[in-house]
């Protein structure tokens, strides 16, 4: 029992140290990695090689699924590409399999020593999270040992033996198997270490070990199907179509295990080598021999999971990619894509908002509330879509783009509140009682309408780029709003004192509107002050201390 328990938590470390290494790299790399994919989709065997090269660092295929299909999703790059960016990280992780097949027993120490050095002296820093990764490599080196120290016990046990001779030779099954622990497990690399070391052990027949390694290919592709379940059809077609490559190299090769099994007892001397040499050699084979039919199959995956209309799907958030939050980077990008999808939507409320306001349209006042409710939304699920992306993970430039992210969709969603209380104030004081603004009073409010609109998108650039130059423009756009706010007010008056009859009808909604227009001019520009503030371009106080001095002295 105590054996049991012992091998049981070796491969529970092993699981846990494939996962550290994973997000830690991601962490670290994300941003870089997705450089270095995106740059490599013009050819596809440049692509292959950058999802080899990717996915030796991060040591998970599915990861690097979830990525690329996430730029499949966004149209950053076809289907075609993506499919030999997957046969190129198979490869690599295979190729991870092969390194820790080697007896770095010694090893361990040194990574696990070195790491939580580097981890507890800088956490937050990125010396801090490449330890993290060291600490992940230990372990895996670590739980390999592990268990081979746990099953010496179990290869003696009379019971266990009788219990492995017993078990049946079925290829189908052993593929099931294999499949079913590597979706349980989330990592193939996993599996097949330890499939090598039990077979090494004699715990597992070198057959049964082959089926296992075949059943854990296809449970990676399991895994970034089921991970991608619930997004769009155009993120599923990369893990659908890596998944029909798998099950169809798999179909090829059962009929030539038994060749297989006696060409690798023929060039190698041991059970280890022979599983992790097959792991490779089988998805070398994958690579070679369907690189040149990524164009097909991407054909019949786009047929499969046809594009869904976006009109359709306008108030629900298109960019929040679940499978993102694991890394920092991609979820911070992803977050700022929905924001502005958000900011999209105010922008059809605000340009709706005048053609009420001219031509009392109750029906388009109706459908512009409407989208009020869509904001609010899309402001919920971007909030909470942020907050489960882990903060220690985020490097200080993510961090602060992060704060950005939620000041500007708290902004908007203000923004489209105000808007909705401006149209209701609208239906009540002019539409339903029949009157109208004058002719000049109108004219100001069509010019107020149109800063508001450029300065809208004005902030919307600011957002996207973080230029402080464009930001600083954003500031003096609004206090050019104040005063044109102030001068209209002041013509207002006027035209009150000149007893013109529309302005006294309408004097209280006049003023309640370019009151309410310069809040919402105030909302847009105070999306500049954190870009501002981090480049320390923004003083603490507006109030000049000269002045203030003044003040204070008089009596």
């Amino acid at each position: 029992m105590q054996s049991l328990l012992n091998l049981l938590a070796a491969i529970a470390l092993l699981v846990w140290g494939t996962h550290i290494v994973r997000t830690g790299v991601l962490r670290v790399f994300g941003e870089n990695l997705r450089q270095v994919l995106s740059r490599s989709f013009g050819n596809r065997f440049r692509a292959m090689l950058a999802g080899m090269g990717v996915t030796t660092v991060v040591q998970s295929g599915t990861a690097t699924c979830l990525i690329v299909a996430s730029f499949v999703g966004k149209g950053l790059v076809t289907t075609t590409a993506a499919l030999a960016v997957m046969l190129g990280a198979d490869v690599g992780s295979s190729l991870m399999a092969v390194v820790f097949s080697f007896d770095l027993s010694w090893l361990s120490p040194l990574l696990i020593f070195v790491g939580v050095v580097m981890f507890t002296g800088r956490q937050a820093s990125a010396a801090g999270r490449i330890g993290r990764v060291l600490i992940g490599l230990g372990l895996i080196t670590l739980a390999l040992h592990l268990i081979v120290e746990a099953t010496r016990p179990l290869t003696a046990s009379p019971a266990v033996r009788a219990l492995l001779v017993a078990l049946p030779n079925e290829i189908l099954l052993d593929i099931v198997v294999g499949a079913a622990l590597t979706v349980v497990s989330y990592s193939s690399l996993a599996i097949v270490l330890l499939t090598a070391t039990l077979a090494e052990t004699g715990l597992l027949t070198t057959p049964v070990a082959l089926g296992l390694v075949l059943g854990a290919n296809v449970g990676s592709g399991l895994l970034a199907l089921v991970a991608t379940g619930k997004a769009s059809p155009e993120v599923r077609r990369l893990p659908l179509g890596n998944l029909l490559f798998k099950l169809i190299g798999v179909l090829v090769a059962i009929p030539f295990m038994g060749q297989v099994h006696v060409l690798l007892q023929d060039h190698f001397d041991t059970v280890h080598q022979q599983v992790v040499t097959f792991h490779l050699a089988f998805n070398l084979a994958l690579a070679v021999l369907f690189i040149g039919f990524t164009a097909p199959v991407a054909r019949l995956v786009n047929r499969l999971l046809p594009s869904v209309d976006p009109s359709a799907s306008n108030t629900r958030p298109r960019h929040l990619d679940p499978m993102a939050i694991a890394t920092p980077s991609l979820a911070i990008s992803c977050a700022a894509r929905e924001a502005l999808h958000q900011a999209d939507i105010v922008e059809t409320m605000l340009r709706g908002m005048l053609p009420v306001i001219r031509n009392n349209d109750l029906q388009l006042a109706e459908q512009l509330r409407q989208m009020d409710d869509t904001v609010d939304d899309l402001y919920a699920a971007i909030k909470f879509y942020l907050t489960q992306v882990s903060q220690e993970a985020l490097s200080e430039r993510e961090g602060r783009r992060w704060a950005d992210i939620m000041s500007f969709t708290i902004n908007m969603e203000q923004v489209g509140d105000t808007i909705e209380r401006v149209l209701q104030d609208v239906e009540d004081k002019k539409v339903r009682k029949n009157r109208s603004f004058s002719d000049a009073g109108m004219a100001e409010i069509v010019h107020l309408h149109e800063v508001l609109l450029t300065n809208l998108r004005l902030a919307m650039s600011v957002f996207l780029g973080g230029h402080v130059r464009d930001a600083q423009r954003l500031l003096e756009e609004k206090a050019r709003f104040r005063d044109l706010e102030h001068e209209y007010a002041a013509s207002h008056l006027a035209r009150l004192r000149g007893n013109t009859a529309q302005s006294i009808e309408t004097s209280s909604l006049h003023i309640d509107l370019i009151s309410d227009l310069k809040r919402i001019n105030s909302l847009i520009c105070s999306i500049a002050y954190p870009i501002l503030e981090s480049h320390g371009a923004l003083s603490k106080t507006r109030i000049r201390s000269s002045q203030l001095a003044d003040l204070v002295d008089e009596p």
